[in-house]
């Protein structure tokens, strides 16, 4: 092979090389920042492109997806001077490639270690109670604060989260220790609330029954009233009824003496009941005289009956007679004896 030949061989394949080494395809997503002659020459979208042999170059390449990068764990010292090791997630976007590549050295490095001083920052301003219950004011603080500094680069911030927070063994073991004791506060707190609870339930119970069976006891004694009073009207009808049939059957013919003989015969059966269950006993003077005693009966019903029937026809002497004089105790008697007591 003559040298002329190799030479164009050796060019032909230079080309190639230099033709495919020229073509660039951008994947989607994603920006190539080209430089000419060591100067910032344009900024390659998704698609084929074709560079110019031997002037120009990719500088840089970023991705314009959403990155998720890892805070490492640092030791942050509370307000109230306790240790803790905190670390997060920073998630960040390149929206200006121009100014990812000529902004800052390294945008990725840059964004975490401005998280971790703004972390160290705002966990000195909380009490270690208050760290675990302000994650997301911390988490906007530091957001806040990196996008703020990393506009000029070209970076968007979107987020941040606080992923642990480890306080000292010490400190968990005294945590660990408030939070049994709260526990069991609460846990006493809720046992009183319902033995006080059923106390007030049973009192509220005994109260409603009580006035309940007071109402009851009430209307008890009500009806027990209303039904003694008809009793008392019903009987006292009845008597005064049996006394006018009585009136009525004495001024009959033949009824005085009916009542003569009822009279005697009350009078005998009640002086025989008071011997049975009394062994002392008041005898009148005149037990003997029962006639005397149903006479005395006789003129009463008389009297009574003002002079209707047999009573009209007494004459006009036994009217004017005075009544008999009750005797004393004859002489020679001696006045019955009443025993103590009676």
């Amino acid at each position: 092979m003559d040298p002329f030949t190799f030479v164009l061989i050796a060019i032909i394949v230079v080309v190639v090389i230099a033709f495919f080494r020229c073509i660039r395809i951008v994947p989607q997503k994603s920006s190539f920042i080209v430089e000419r002659l060591g100067k910032y020459q344009s900024t390659l979208e998704a698609g084929l492109h074709v560079l110019v042999p031997f002037f120009d170059r990719v500088a840089y390449k970023h991705t314009l997806k959403e990155q998720a990068i890892d805070v490492p764990p640092q030791t942050c010292i509370t307000r109230d001077n306790i240790a803790v090791e905190v670390d997060g997630i920073l998630y960040m976007q390149v929206v200006d490639p121009k100014r990812a590549s000529y902004g800052i050295n390294d945008y990725r490095f840059a964004s975490t270690q401005l998280a971790q001083t703004t972390m160290r920052s705002v966990i000195g301003k909380l009490d270690l109670d208050k760290t675990f219950e302000e994650r997301e004011n911390i988490n906007s603080v530091i957001v806040e604060a990196v996008d703020k500094a990393s506009d000029p680069w070209g970076v968007k911030v979107t987020r941040y989260e606080v992923k642990n927070i480890v306080p000292p063994q010490s400190i968990k073991d005294a945590m660990e220790k408030q939070m049994r004791a709260e526990r069991e506060k609460r846990a006493l707190i809720a046992e009183s609330e319902g033995d006080r609870q059923a106390k007030i339930n049973r009192a509220e119970g005994a109260k409603q029954e009580a006035i309940a069976r007071s109402e009851g006891e009430k209307q008890r004694r009500i009806n027990e009233a209303e039904g003694r009073a008809v009793e008392i009207e019903r009987v006292a009808n009845a008597t005064a009824e049996g006394i006018r049939s009585i009136a009525a059957a004495i001024g009959e013919e033949g009824g005085l003496d009916a009542v003569n003989l009822r009279v005697a015969e009350q009078y005998i059966g009640e002086f025989g009941n008071l011997a049975k269950t009394t062994n002392s006993m008041i005898i009148p003077s005149n037990f003997a005289d029962i006639a005397g005693l149903i006479k005395a009966a006789t003129s009463v019903i008389r009297s009574e009956n003002g002079g209707s029937g047999d009573g009209g026809s007494r004459s006009q002497d036994d009217r004017r007679k005075p009544p008999p004089k009750r005797s004393g105790p004859r002489e020679g008697q001696t006045p019955p004896v009443i025993p103590p007591g009676l």
